[in-house]
């Protein structure tokens, strides 16, 4: 099958990741850049090799099917209106929009078009989340009751030179952190029936630790402390605690509770990493994931750890899906139910009540290894 053209929409720091992990993928190939900063642009295109042209021009490109967003979380919903307005595929980063108003906007334009959409997290197709998956799908710990989520730090501000957006609606930990974590949950679990939530800002104030505006005071204007229940379709129930408010704590990423062992899951942020399985006798066996191809090392986190990063198998899952047509794995139905998931925690704390989910959606297909190897070059 030919390649399919794909164009980027926004070059910070995220766009060098996508750059530099499709050539990994058959069926896509990137051939131009656009950035409301053109300087920015012609940087990325000049050092990976392709076109940087204006948005205007990238929509407009006869050679590109595909267009991946990577602008700024607030204007995710204006960018793929355009996208699929201009006749293309779309995929964003995440997360895909910020209420379920903007999500249900894109369902009904996708679907008048014809046109795909998907978007990430796509980490949930890692090794170490796929053999997690497969613990449950083939019996092994018994049908899941419960479990708990943890994502807790204590903000950037210490280190982001700009941070001012992390702390603003729209961002916070639910809705910059909560795509990995909910979207893993919902592939393993299914979806999510209701949920209930406290919420704090417990800073009113955060002070810049870095950079040109050092010393600077900004606003908190977006929960930061986040303490959340998810009923699941299938009956489970698992706590999910998010905090930028935290400095030092010991619990786990992920615990899953069965009836017949417990599974515990690494961070949902990475595609690798210890799986465990727990059964009646407390022996922890280690679910070996090393045959997966994308368990595989191929670069060093910033304390140069050993780290596997396939972002980009998403899109080219759905590049494939629509050549074969099926439902990609990262896709719309999965990425607006866990948008209403999130924006729905935020509005139990607010409101101090259970919300019942108006969607739904299927769990993603499994990717065994072997379907994530016929993904790759």
């Amino acid at each position: 099958m030919e390649n399919m053209g794909v164009g980027i929409i926004g070059c910070g720091n995220i766009s060098t990741t996508y750059l530099q992990y499709a050539p990994l993928f058959k069926g896509i190939e990137v051939r131009a850049v656009a950035d409301i900063n053109m300087d920015t642009a012609k940087a990325q295109a000049e050092k990976f090799g392709v076109r940087a042209e204006t948005v205007e021009d990238l929509l407009a490109a006869d050679d590109i099917g595909v267009v991946v967003n990577l602008t700024i979380p607030a204007v995710h919903y204006e960018i793929t209106k355009r996208i699929l307005e201009a006749g293309k595929h779309a995929y964003s980063e995440k997360p895909l929009v910020l209420t379920l108003e903007e999500g249900e906007s894109l369902r009904v334009l996708a679907k008048s078009k014809n046109l795909r959409v998907g978007s990430a997290p796509d980490t949930f197709l890692g090794g170490s989340h796929q053999a997690a998956r497969a613990a449950i799908d083939s019996g092994e710990t018994g049908r899941i009751i419960g479990g708990t989520c943890h994502f807790m730090g204590h903000g950037m501000e210490g280190w982001h030179p700009n941070p001012d957006f992390f702390f603003q609606p729209g961002a916070g930990p639910v809705l910059d952190m909560g795509p990995y974590y909910i979207t893993n949950l919902v592939q393993l679990l299914g979806p999510v029936k209701a949920v209930s939530a406290m919420t704090a800002i417990t800073f009113p104030t955060r002070t810049i630790g870095n950079g040109d505006r050092n010393g600077e005071v900004i606003p908190v204007s977006t929960p930061t402390n986040i303490h959340a229940l998810m009923q699941f379709e299938n009956g489970a129930i698992v706590t999910l605690g998010m905090s930028w408010d935290v400095w030092a704590n010991r619990h786990p990423n992920m615990d899953l509770y069965g009836e017949k062992a417990s599974l515990y899951v690494p961070d949902p942020n990475f595609f690798a990493g210890d799986v465990t399985l727990v059964g009646e006798d407390g022996e922890e066996i280690a679910l070996d994931h090393s045959n997966h191809p994308y368990s595989n090392p191929n670069q060093e986190d910033h304390n140069g750890n050993p780290i596997a990063n396939y972002r980009c198998a998403g899109l080219a899952d759905m590049v494939a899906a629509i050549g074969e047509g099926r439902q990609h794995r990262c896709n719309l139905d999965l990425a607006i139910h866990v948008v209403e998931v999130m924006t729905s925690i935020l509005k139990a704390g607010e409101e101090q009540q259970r919300v019942e989910m108006t969607t739904t959606c299927e769990r993603p297909d499994a990717l065994p290894p072997e379907a994530a190897k016929a993904l790759m070059v």
